[in-house]
């Protein structure tokens, strides 16, 4: 029997030289032993070859990365299980791709079981307040189900990078000084604090946030385990949570329905007939504004707040069509009024025009967005949303009459000329509709907030300026 002695039981480096050395010198897995710690003569009995003799080989990526994670594993025989895999693997190139291999299955298994114990010790770990002679620490004690410590501390470096901490485990400790991660020995539960002040807080909100309708007791325990809950705070409530659990349940489905959102509901526009809707030809803006709360043209409504009508006089000389409403313009139910409508009515008063003497409204008349948590972030409508809505917007133009249709962007050309423009190039003069409707096509407002270049961002107002200024002295 040839013996290979190792530092301690995560001595990779170590089991990686004397398993190399053992395998070039012909030793098969069943007389070949690995110990930890073992206070013997050398590192092996006599016999061994010395490391690069004839036939050396290399082991595959994907053993190693097995292997390093294997060593972690508790089992007594885990490095006679990599020995075996390795044994195999120099006439067997392709063995740890072969899953239905009893040594590779097994090697996979207990692989699954550290990454599972290196899981749970990220969720699981609960720092206790304490006091050294440099002021305020953080120590946690925890048991981990293998020997991941080493592997899952820098996450908790990571993640606690400004506060001081140490984590005592049986196998070791992990220590975090603000700028540097050290490692120290063994230890036990009685040099953790046993409970702090902090820990009446996390069971209040544990509590508060359990959901006895959701309580899946099975489910629960696998993903909590049993054998951490005496390390937990919030362990100590499950039994008493779970037990009043039917109750709770039972009283929250007889309990009333809560009541709408006052302020959303005041928002929020009345639906119209959809029957009524679709076949409405509005004698007025009055009438327009109405039909358009009801319209089911597109789907856009059923995320909006409200429709968003054009405002302004109902002979205007001047219509000003931008792309859609805004966040701030679908909940208050009027054209302009967010960032780019305030840069807008400084850019009139600049270019001699008032906002009073002209008629705003915009391409589509639902507010286009996607959820990103608290926000609401735009989304530019597509053609067939724009076309859908240019019914709304051509009943507009037939009310108000404009002489001149002002276009903001692409989106704004599109509903008004029927095609696609291109901005920059058809910009800063006199285009016509196949109506004879006369339109000149310049930037959004918005295209100007999103420009990160100062002079640029100079540039492009003056240009928009300009395109003001033609307006004002076409009407």
């Amino acid at each position: 029997m040839r013996t290979a002695i190792l530092a301690d039981p995560l001595d990779f480096d170590g089991w990686r030289e004397a398993s190399r050395r053992l395998r070039l010198a012909g030793v098969a897995p069943a007389h070949a032993q690995f110990v930890v710690g073992r206070a013997l003569g050398g590192l092996f009995d006599e016999g061994v070859a010395p490391a690069g003799g004839e036939g050396a080989f290399t082991a595959p990526r994907a053993f190693m990365e097995t292997a390093a994670q294997l060593i972690r594993h508790r089992s007594e025989d885990r490095f006679d299980l990599m020995y075996r895999l390795l044994w195999r693997l120099k006439d067997q190139p392709d063995l740890m791709a072969v899953l239905s291999d009893r040594d590779v299955v097994e090697a996979a298994d207990r692989v699954k079981a550290v990454r599972r114990a290196a899981h749970k010790m990220k969720a699981f770990v609960r720092f206790r307040q304490a006091e050294d002679e440099t002021g305020e620490r953080w120590i946690a004690w925890f048991e981990p189900a293998h020997r991941v410590l080493q592997a899952t501390a820098p996450f908790f470096a990571r993640r606690f990078s400004a506060m001081r901490w140490s984590i005592l485990t049986p196998d070791g400790s992990a220590h975090w000084n603000g700028e540097a991660l050290t490692f120290g020995p063994p230890a036990d539960q009685g040099q953790a604090p046993a409970e702090d002040a902090v820990e009446d807080f996390w069971r209040t909100y544990y509590a508060s946030t359990f959901n006895p309708a959701r309580l899946r007791p099975q489910a629960m325990r696998a993903e909590m385990p049993k054998r951490y809950w005496k390390n937990l705070p919030e362990a100590a409530l499950i039994p008493e949570l779970t037990a009043s659990a039917s109750v709770r349940t039972e009283a929250m489905v007889t309990q009333p329905a809560s009541r709408p959102n006052d302020r959303f509901q005041r928002v929020r526009a009345p639906v119209v007939d959809r029957a009524s809707t679709d076949a409405l030809v509005p004698e007025n803006l009055d009438e327009l504004a109405r039909g358009v709360q009801g319209c089911r043209r597109c789907p856009l409504w059923r995320d909006a707040t409200q429709g968003v009508c054009g405002e302004g006089p109902r002979r205007a000389a001047l219509m000003v069509v931008g792309e859609q409403p805004g966040d701030q313009e679908d909940l208050a139910g009027r054209p302009f009024v967010g960032p780019a409508g305030r840069l807008l009515d400084d850019a009139l008063a600049e270019a001699g025009l008032d906002r009073r003497d002209l008629y705003l409204t915009n391409a589509v008349k639902h507010f286009k967005h996607e959820p990103r948590g608290k926000r609401r972030l735009h989304k530019t409508p597509n053609a067939g949303e724009v076309q859908a809505c240019r019914w709304w917007l051509d009943h507009e133009r037939r009310l108000v009459r404009p002489r001149l249709i002002l276009a903001l962007g692409a989106t704004a050309g599109l509903a008004v000329l029927g095609r696609k423009p291109a901005v920059q190039a058809e910009r800063g003069r006199i285009l016509t509709t196949p109506e004879g409707a006369r339109v000149l096509l310049t930037v959004h407002p918005s295209y100007l907030l999103r420009l990160p270049d100062a002079a640029t961002r100079a540039e492009e107002r003056r240009r928009f300026l300009a395109d003001l200024a033609m307006a004002r002295g076409d009407l």
